[in-house]
């Protein structure tokens, strides 16, 4: 019965070379998840350790190893989230083309809720990276569980 549904849910799909390709999307998925989560855990760090931004004075986002460190994970989280939207135009695949945009789109308002916050301090900013964070999360994570693994991938 096991094999049946793998086999119509690959029909339904096409095929097992597009299980494959989405097992695979559902592993940058899994990347984007972790790579969030680093980015959250350097962003907490520089905000439990770091100075923080005034209205009278900014911060440059080289400022600190924490805050440098927060940023090249945040612009290679760009270029995967990008990697993982073209993946799914290219495997035209509802569900995760739809969580694979919205992630991306999350990130970048993210990142230029970022640039407000080392700007000028404001608690506004920082709640929109801490918001923007939770959608990419959400989205990522959803994609990590509706779509197949790699091990039923192979059975189809």
């Amino acid at each position: 019965m096991s094999e049946t549904r793998a086999a119509h849910s690959a029909a339904r799909t096409g095929g097992p070379d597009q299980a494959a390709r989405l097992a695979r999307l559902r592993m940058s998925s899994l990347g984007a998840v972790a790579m969030l989560i680093l980015e959250f855990v350097l962003g907490i760090i520089y905000n439990l350790y770091g100075t923080a931004p005034t209205s009278a004075k900014s911060v440059g986002l080289f400022s600190s190893p924490d805050l440098a460190l927060h940023v090249v994970v945040g612009i290679l989280l760009v270029i995967a989230a990008v990697g993982q939207l073209i993946r799914a135009i290219s495997i035209r695949h509802a569900l995760s083309l739809w969580m694979s945009a919205v992630g991306l789109v999350a990130i970048i308002a993210a990142g230029f809720a970022g640039l407000g916050f080392t700007g000028n301090g404001a608690s506004g900013a920082s709640l929109g990276m801490a918001l923007a964070f939770a959608v990419a999360l959400a989205c990522y994570v959803v994609l990590v569980f509706a779509l197949p693994s790699s091990s039923r991938a192979s059975t189809t």
